[in-house]
């Protein structure tokens, strides 16, 4: 049976084959995946599984990094090294954080 990620054989349409600056979000994105690998808490059969897990309408709209991180975060919470309660709130913070830094770039601009 294929799965809504399963494109083998399809027609897709063209491939962007042009190499791009990764953003520091991605990068960070990787570099947490590196490490839960490497402190073996995760690994990357794991992230594939979660990417794939992924239901079709947030499989199609979230980008290459985005479908990373959900897969992380949603194995992390699987095996109860975070709880979602604890998740929401990072986010929350994270989110904090960037409307502060917003605010500051908008105030110091001309």
């Amino acid at each position: 049976m294929r799965r809504h990620h399963d494109m083998g054989g399809l027609e897709a349409g063209p491939i962007e084959r042009h190499e791009h600056e990764l953003e520091p979000w991605e990068k960070k994105v990787d570099a947490i995946l590196r490490l839960l690998m490497a402190k073996k808490v995760m690994t990357l059969d794991e992230l594939r599984r979660g990417i794939e897990d992924l239901g079709p309408g947030a499989y199609d709209e979230l980008s290459y990094f985005e479908r990373w991180i959900a897969s992380i975060a949603n194995i992390l919470v699987e095996k109860g090294v975070v709880t979602v309660q604890e998740l929401g709130e990072a986010i929350e913070a994270a989110r904090a954080r960037r409307a502060a830094a917003a605010a500051c770039r908008a105030e110091s601009s001309p």
